[in-house]
């Protein structure tokens, strides 16, 4: 897996122009976003991740790679059986989603390749034609997979908590409240403070909510 070109510069950056943002990166230590450059690796494991923790999604995805005997590969999966996947431990739904995502990819019809000329909202723009792929997973694929630097995921439940927990007047006790996550509006403020590096901001963000470093 590959980490970005761009990281020690937006570690600085971020440090450099807010406070809460310098603890969490301190607090990280030395673990940075790492890349796995295959692009159906990147959605499959986004669609698995799809409204459930990092520790469920990598339950799920574990007994996926036993079912498919190895490495996940889009053939492979194209061929599995909707009832092989409910036991991995997909929905319906994602069972649908992973075999449509295998498909496209094994007649040609999604060709991510070509992608890196692309901004980001065209990026976005072809994965969301793509069946169970929503702005999130796009922008998950535009993170993990391009390294673009300044994604900023307003759909993310990790990121509105941890922005509402780390930006509150007791960020210790907002940590114990479940219920406690800032509003997407004021989400985009701050992200507006945080450009041009959202993406790296982001991870430092998720990483203060659980330390399992997200890999997609």
């Amino acid at each position: 897996m590959n980490a970005p070109t761009h990281w020690q510069e937006a570690q600085e950056a971020l440090s450099a122009c807010c406070p809460v943002m310098r603890r969490l990166i301190e607090q990280a230590g030395p673990v940075v976003l790492q890349a796995r450059g295959d692009p159906y690796q990147t959605l499959a494991r986004s669609i698995v991740g799809q409204q459930i923790s990092v520790k469920a999604a990598a339950s799920v995805w574990a007994r996926f790679e036993q079912a498919c005997r190895g490495k996940v590969e889009p053939l492979k999966v194209s061929r599995m059986r909707k009832s092989s996947l409910r036991k991995c431990g997909f929905s319906e739904r994602k069972s649908e989603y992973i075999k449509d995502l295998s498909l496209r990819f094994v007649d040609g019809s999604l060709e991510p390749s070509g992608w890196t000329a692309l901004d980001d909202e065209a990026v976005i723009a072809k994965l969301i034609q793509v069946r169970g792929i929503g702005r999130w997973t796009a922008e998950m694929f535009l993170i993990f997979n391009l390294l673009r630097p300044d994604v900023w995921p307003l759909d993310d439940l990790g990121l509105l908590r941890a922005v509402g927990i780390h930006w509150s007047d007791d960020p210790e006790q907002a940590f114990k409240d479940r219920s406690v996550k800032a509003s997407r509006a004021q989400a985009a403020e701050l992200g507006e403070v945080l450009r041009p590096w959202r993406s790296v901001a982001t991870w430092y963000l998720w990483r203060s909510l659980d330390p399992l470093p997200v890999s997609y």
